[in-house]
């Protein structure tokens, strides 16, 4: 069974490891680090690639879809994606005293998480999600993350009564020496969401070599319960 592993970026160079690394904002406009939290269950930083990454940024994106009004922050409690079959809890993550995100624990593999300190889904700004791919018990919440095609729905379920229903642009595999951290965490100024988890070959010495990253952009919102 592969361990699990993360996502790391530090400042404006980001890596994902064994099924999920740590994701952190490094500044408030929306910098994320994603760095090693799990050492021997997930996250572990990877250098060499084993395979050069799979797909190298392949699902095309699609055109930008008109901008729909941002939502007021409002905390998300679960996120649905009918396409891989996930329907999953999402809990607050924060920072660790090093500045990374700390992922979900890994006796939680069914849980995702978001940066709470950071943009809420549904609002102006790019938020993010992150899960593990598995652990060493098994698959985990985002395991076929990287199966999502363009024009899949993301609903997330919010505090305030309301979902937000992001439309998937496009989905790509970074190695984590060259990961875009301006083109996944940048601000387009619309409502955006990414999903993150760990891609690409396996090292036994570093863990997953890449990040799947999932680009989607809020197309519609479901009225208050």
């Amino acid at each position: 069974m592969r361990k699990d592993s993360g996502t790391r970026a530090g400042g404006p160079s980001s890596r994902y490891t064994p099924s999920f690394k740590l994701l952190a904002w490094t500044a408030l406009a929306g910098a994320l680090l994603l760095a090693d939290a799990l050492r021997d269950d997930p996250p572990q930083p990877g250098n060499q690639v084993r395979s050069e990454v799979a797909r190298t940024a392949v699902r095309a994106a699609a055109p930008q879809r008109p901008a729909l009004a941002p939502l007021p922050a409002s905390d998300p409690l679960r996120i649905r994606i009918p396409a891989i079959g996930v329907d999953a809890h999402l809990m607050r993550l924060a920072l660790d005293e090093s500045g990374a995100l700390e992922p979900p624990p890994v006796n939680l593999p069914a849980f995702a998480g978001w940066y709470a300190d950071g943009t809420a889904p549904g609002s102006r700004g790019t938020a993010v999600v992150t899960g593990h791919l598995d652990t060493p018990a098994g698959p985990a919440v985002f395991h076929d993350l990287g199966a999502l095609e363009r024009g899949a729905e993301i609903a997330i379920a919010r505090a305030d009564g309301r979902t937000a229903l992001f439309t998937v642009e496009a989905v790509e595999d970074h190695a984590k020496s060259r990961f875009p951290d301006d083109k996944v965490y940048g601000e387009s100024g619309r409502p955006e969401l990414r999903l993150i988890t760990c891609g690409g070959g396996w090292s036994d010495s570093t863990g997953y070599q890449a990040n799947t990253v999932v680009y989607a952009s809020l197309t519609a919102v479901t009225a208050v319960r």
